[in-house]
């Protein structure tokens, strides 16, 4: 009998280019591995110039990222938990900023927007600082499904309202000036539902930087349609050199991942018989463990409720760390 690998439910592709600029301030990450189930998409766009800006969207993609594969487990069983999941990872990211500018007082006023994206066979969570956009395609429409926190909504809502000219709204100077991002402080906005989007075969997700909006929605929405049963590569290749065939003198960084539900066929995620995950909350951390039949490991106790009291702990810790205050550690680099 030959084992074959189950059917890959996501293509997934990414993009990066400095544009016009002379430094790459955005950061990605897209991690989706072949045979498992779920995926994960970082995106960071970075704030304060050379050796400033990159660094902030580094730390930032590099602590949300780890902070959520780390607790990858969680995903399908505690989707309840998701929404504390990933404000604990943007915070976490926020307090690594704010140490980072603490040892390196020239980086001062760095920051960095971030979008992230977790999808858990048919559906996606995700959370946002920022104005990075998170869209989502299906059946010709394209909608973006985050929030913008920059000065954009309000200028287009003086437009609704016949206040100022849409050619005026375009190009209002204050349009890119964030209301909300990672940068050390206090996050004003955050954007995090915790109400997970279905997916269908078919949908297309772009997370991507505003550099891609340097193209109208409506010229996203036609790239996307014309390549719509091409792979995802293809999709990304195309949307790129739109972008890139503008030749805007402004043109900033462009990053975004492109991810194709290729199906809808029902999650088979093995149990084994006999044994009982364990969930032990260990200082900030989450450690697994395993009660196998005729004896239970060391120092560890399970619940007979299993799962579900492991989702209530994590939550009680959550809710407990954020009442005192607590920072997580950095994770960035010394010397």
């Amino acid at each position: 009998m030959i084992w074959r690998l189950p059917e890959p439910r996501f293509d997934v592709a990414s993009a990066l280019d400095r544009g016009g600029r002379d430094y790459q301030e955005d950061s990605l990450v897209a991690d989706f591995a072949v045979g498992d189930d779920c995926g994960i998409v970082v995106l960071a766009d970075g704030m304060g110039g050379h050796s400033a800006g990159d660094v902030a969207s580094k730390i930032v993609v590099t602590e949300v990222f780890s902070e959520l594969k780390f607790h990858s487990d969680l995903f399908f069983d505690h989707a309840q938990s998701m929404p504390t999941l990933m404000s604990n990872a943007i915070n976490s990211a926020n307090a690594c900023v704010r140490e980072a500018m603490l040892e390196n007082p020239e980086s001062k006023g760095m920051g960095s927007t971030v979008v992230a994206s977790v999808m858990a066979g048919n559906r996606m969570y995700w959370t946002s600082v920022g104005d990075s956009p998170l869209y989502h395609y299906r059946g010709g429409k394209m909608t973006q499904v985050n929030e913008d926190h920059s000065m954009a909504p309000q200028i287009d809502a003086l437009v609704l309202a016949g206040a100022i000219k849409p050619e005026e709204a375009k190009s209002h100077p204050d349009r890119n000036c964030l209301t909300s991002a990672i940068a050390g402080g206090k996050i004003n906005r955050m954007d995090n539902r915790g109400v997970a989007l279905d997916l269908k075969a078919g949908d297309i997700v772009v997370v991507s930087s505003d550099g891609l909006q340097f193209l109208e929605d409506k010229v996203i929405t036609r790239i996307i349609s014309r390549n719509r049963r091409k792979p995802s590569a293809d999709i990304a290749n195309a949307l790129l050199q739109a972008v890139k065939g503008l030749e805007h003198p402004e043109q900033d960084n462009i990053s975004f991942a492109v991810v194709k539900v290729r199906h809808e066929k029902p999650v088979i995620r093995p149990v084994r018989r006999g044994a009982e995950a364990v969930t032990e909350f260990a200082s900030t951390r989450l450690t697994e463990a395993m009660v196998l039949d005729g004896g239970a490991s060391a120092g560890v106790v399970a619940p007979k409720d299993g799962g579900a009291a492991a989702a209530q702990a994590f939550d009680e810790r959550s809710t407990a760390e954020a009442a005192s205050g607590a920072a997580p550690k950095s994770k960035v680099a010394q010397g």
